[in-house]
């Protein structure tokens, strides 16, 4: 794991903790102890100084309180984790290798060097902003202008952009893509930011129409039958009049897979 990845982890379990915090806060006062006779468990309340007995029509207190023990525990455990990252990242000074110090440290380096060596966020920069081959049919339908620039076809498209440009996560919409002999135009075209690993987004927006639906399994297949794979390479968010996307569904999945 290298320093970028070490402060994307601390701010996770940053973040897991204040989560945690919140949750213990809102739990009973004290603590759960379970003894056994060697065939039945008692429940204990502790204060600290007493033990109370939880009788068993008093489950749901012993189940807030073991939930109490261990998310506490949970804690212990990330913030030792959290010790350990911020401890790596002062021995590490800036976090950079010798080779990374190098050009960070030199401007002149950087500019003897710059022709040969580009970081992964410099190339996938070039590579978002490069001209590319895109969708022209139906142009009418761009409607929405979004923060990253782009004119897309629906709201929820637009919160799917807004997403992943708010990330820095990069990307390209509706890119020519050219499966077998016909050439398709995916919703988003992604690269992790980190390995460069190239995925699809497709937002299927009207599941409820069932011409359209036929249409988006006949794309799926297609993109099946050339080895790009739903939940590996191909990403795909669903949805009805009844049950539009929301933003909790594309943040999840950008977590899943580029957090």
């Amino acid at each position: 794991m290298d320093y970028h990845q070490m402060l994307q982890r601390k701010a996770k379990i940053e973040k897991k903790i204040e989560e945690i915090e919140k949750l213990i806060a809102g739990m009973p006062e004290g603590k759960l102890n379970c003894s056994s006779n060697g065939k039945y468990y008692k429940w204990y309340h502790s204060n600290g100084k007493n033990n109370i007995y939880i009788p068993k029509k008093n489950r749901k207190l012993a189940e807030q309180l073991a939930a109490k023990k261990y998310l506490t525990l949970l804690k212990e455990d990330l913030l030792q984790e959290k010790e350990a990252i911020k401890a790596y990242l002062r021995k590490s000074q800036l976090g950079l290798n010798q080779a990374e110090q190098l050009l960070v440290e030199s401007s002149e380096y950087q500019k003897l060097l710059s022709p040969y060596f580009k970081t992964n966020s410099q190339e996938f920069l070039e590579w978002q902003k490069s001209p590319y081959e895109q969708n022209k049919k139906f142009p009418e339908n761009l409607i929405i202008k979004t923060s990253s620039g782009h004119y897309v076809r629906s709201k929820s498209e637009a919160l799917i952009d807004m997403a992943l440009y708010k990330r820095q996560i990069p990307f390209r919409y509706e890119c020519a893509l050219q499966l077998g002999k016909i050439i398709i135009y995916p919703d988003f075209t992604i690269r992790h930011p980190i390995t460069g690993e190239v995925y699809y987004w497709e937002h299927f927006g009207r599941m409820d129409d069932r011409e359209y639906a036929q249409k988006a399994f006949k794309k799926i297949e297609n993109y099946n039958t050339h080895g790009i794979l739903p939940s590996i390479r191909l990403i795909m968010t669903f949805e009805t009049q009844e049950n539009p996307l929301n933003s909790e569904v594309i943040e999840n999945i950008i977590e899943q897979y580029f957090g």
